[in-house]
């Protein structure tokens, strides 16, 4: 069963939402056969067009699904979440259960329900490796990085941190700004 967290900012969450969140969220719990101790991390965002933005986030043993959608109706940016969130089990179900049967092992994390409609394999949704590339890593800061990535017109770009020594990446968010995924050693 499914725990939430949910926060809100620039809005307070009411109890009508809470519910309405926790109820269609709930929803997805039918396509595991055991229903994993997971916690779904909602925010809700207002911004000043009147727009609200919600992000559902739920990390589990072997996927994170993740979805979030900006609307004008936060009940309906709810409804829109949850049926992305759908499509991502539904596909990551199907790639998991051929695995597993391509290897010989009958065992499939999801249930095959009668309403669940398998994802047809489709040539686009192959993952396909069309280009490889090979660089050597330069010791440099994050924002040296940065520097790179904007001269080279890329939205990441990867480097060995002047200071740990530890593979970094530095990349270009949505709203312009940058962002830095550091590893550990």
């Amino acid at each position: 069963m499914f725990k939430f967290e949910i926060h809100g900012d620039n809005i307070s969450v009411t109890d009508a939402i809470r519910n309405h969140i926790e109820e269609k969220v709930s929803k997805l719990e039918r396509y595991f056969t055991n229903v994993p101790e997971a916690t779904a991390h909602v925010k809700i965002k207002t911004y000043q067009d009147s727009k609200s933005k919600v992000e559902v986030t739920i990390p589990l043993k072997n996927v994170t699904l993740r979805a979030e959608e900006r609307h004008a109706d936060l009940y309906a940016a709810v409804d829109l979440i949850v049926e992305k969130l759908e499509r991502q089990v539904r596909k990551h179900k199907t790639k998991v259960n051929r695995k597993f049967r391509e290897k010989g092992v009958e065992k499939e994390i999801f249930p095959s329900l009668p309403e669940i409609e398998e994802v047809k394999e489709e040539s686009a949704d192959e993952i396909e490796i069309i280009r490889s590339k090979q660089f050597d890593l330069k010791p440099m800061d994050s924002e040296e990085a940065v520097l790179q990535m904007n001269m080279l017109g890329h939205d990441f770009y990867i480097f060995n941190d002047a200071e740990t020594n530890a593979t970094n990446i530095v990349y270009r968010r949505k709203d312009g700004k940058y962002g830095l995924i550091e590893t550990n050693k």
